[in-house]
């Protein structure tokens, strides 16, 4: 069995690629799959310490599951309408507010 610090490790790394991918990239496809990279990451760590301490963090891994799931289908579609309207996909070239 692998210490815990193995898992928080990953976690952390996994979690700051993400944060990295959101605060660097300008295409919202990869924002939010960076977005997505840091819901596994605290997945993983919710996970790793439902193996060590009890099944508490088992449970939460189902609810950020059902975020994820309802991040991703309702982040695409406004990504797809946003897309239709100004046909670019670039962060700075979308400007919602001003029609």
């Amino acid at each position: 069995m692998m210490p815990l610090n193995y898992y928080l490790i990953l976690s952390a790394v996994v979690f700051a690629i993400g944060v990295i991918g959101v605060l660097i990239r300008r295409n919202l496809i990869v924002v939010l799959m960076s977005i997505e990279l840091m819901l596994n990451a605290v997945n993983l760590t919710f996970i790793a310490l439902a193996q060590t301490l009890g099944v508490a963090g088992q449970i939460f891994v189902f609810f950020v599951m059902a975020v994820a799931a309802a991040e991703a289908a309702v982040g695409l579609a406004i990504i797809l309408a946003i897309y239709r309207h100004r046909r670019t996909l670039n962060i700075e070239h979308i400007n919602v507010l001003k029609g």
